[in-house]
């Protein structure tokens, strides 16, 4: 252990020899860290050229602004406006828009890569996010990460359609769309709807008015014809500031072949089932003052049984039968062909005696299955056409339930708006 007279200096004012030596051995460590600390200063190691506090280098930041319209948090951006990226001091590399279900909108990016604007339709009440990158004249990057929502539109309409998802149907049933507003952008709403079938046939859509549009073939379906109606009618605008909310598929099959002849000079109803005649059933048609429509009717609906009352079609008090068998809706005027209990059994084949109505003699309550009424509504399905003959009154309208076969193609053709 060294004494304290070693360590201290002589009277002199001179060291001991142990006491330079310690110093000696000691001065290269302090004359290495003084080189050490004087190397550093001037110096540009970092990309900034300046030095952090534990001496590494603070990156270069790009010049290079994004900007992203509609801006990041928005939470009702309008879904018919696009999407807009902008760059200022830079040149944008990538954008990308997702929506909420991961598929990304397509964009076009403008040659000079100063911006980039969306080209496919955006979706109402939807999140999306928007990912973009840019460069500056350095080739430094800069990214936008942002989210909003597109809002929900206040004003909306839908389409309500008929045959029914999974339908088996009649060879005359039409697609037939009745809208809760007025279309006046036809051209958009119809060209939202498509209508195929297999085996592939032409199809073609007739509007009918602002609130109502059918789709059919030329001739009645072939059997066996499985047909699907897409709507995608979601933020299509059917009016100013009016928008659809639906998506959606429907099927139905065609079923059996089945057309039915109601001769009112006869007063025959002829049924032809697959192209052989199965069955023919004497009928009572409309009196003089109570024509049956002429022309090519379609079932529309059907009812085992059914209330009757002709205060619902303008004639006042003339009848009020509140058990109706085996009635088929062949107009939306109230046109019928359905069983008869009360008139006498001499009158079937011989007399046209009802409001407008085909009767066909059955049982009350419906009770009797071997009756005519009971075997040609069993023997029915909706969408299977009855054709009216020799009533003494004109054809049908068109638009009156499923009527649209009394129509030409050629005028058919002339009311679609695509």
């Amino acid at each position: 252990m060294t004494s304290a007279d070693e360590q201290r200096p002589t009277p002199g004012g001179s060291w001991t020899r142990r006491g330079v030596l310690g110093g000696l051995l000691g001065a290269p460590v302090l004359l290495l860290a003084a080189c050490s600390g004087d190397s550093d200063k001037g110096g540009g190691g970092g990309a900034s050229g300046s030095t952090g506090a534990g001496g590494s280098a603070s990156p270069k930041t790009s010049v290079a602004r994004i900007t992203v319209t509609p801006a990041d948090g928005v939470t009702d951006a309008s879904f018919t406006e696009p999407v807009k990226v902008a760059v200022a001091d830079g040149r944008l590399g990538s954008v990308k828009l997702t929506g909420e279900d991961g598929k990304e909108i397509p964009g076009q990016l403008a040659a000079d890569g100063a911006s980039w604007v969306s080209t496919g339709p955006l979706t109402s009440g939807t999140q999306y996010t928007v990912a973009a990158v840019a460069t500056d004249a350095a080739k430094l990057e800069a990214d936008a990460n942002t989210k909003f929502g597109t809002a929900s539109p206040a004003n909306t309409f839908i389409g309500y359609f008929t045959p029914e998802n999974g339908a088996t149907v009649g060879v005359g049933m039409p697609v037939s769309i009745n809208f809760n507003k007025p279309v006046t952008n036809r051209k958009a709403v119809q060209q939202a709807i498509t209508v195929t079938a297999q085996p592939g046939v032409e199809i073609v859509g007739h509007w009918f008015s602002s609130t109502r549009l059918d789709f059919r073939p030329q001739q009645y379906w072939a059997k066996g014809t499985r047909v699907t109606l897409q709507l995608r009618l979601k933020d299509v605008e059917g009016a100013k500031g009016v928008y659809g909310t639906q998506s959606k598929d429907v099927s139905f099959t065609v079923g059996r072949s089945q057309t039915s002849v109601a001769d009112l000079a006869a007063d025959t109803l002829t049924v032809t089932t697959d192209g052989q005649v199965t069955a023919t059933y004497p009928i009572i048609g409309g009196a003089p003052e109570h024509r049956t429509w002429a022309g090519k009717l379609v079932i529309s609906e059907q009812y085992q049984q059914t209330k009757m009352d002709s205060a619902t079609v303008g004639l006042g008090d003339e009848y009020n039968i509140p058990d109706v068998p085996h009635a088929q809706r062949l107009t939306t005027s109230g046109t019928f062909i359905h069983g008869n209990y009360w008139s006498p059994a001499s009158q079937f084949g011989k007399a046209n005696t009802s409001h407008g109505c085909i009767a066909l003699r059955d049982a009350k309550g419906a009770s009797d299955p071997n009756t005519n009424g009971a075997k040609f509504y069993a023997s029915s399905m909706v969408g299977d056409v009855v054709e009216v003959i020799n009533s003494g009154d004109r054809t049908v309208d068109p638009s009156n339930g499923l009527s649209g076969w009394n129509m030409d193609w050629a005028s058919w053709q002339a009311g679609s708006a695509v």
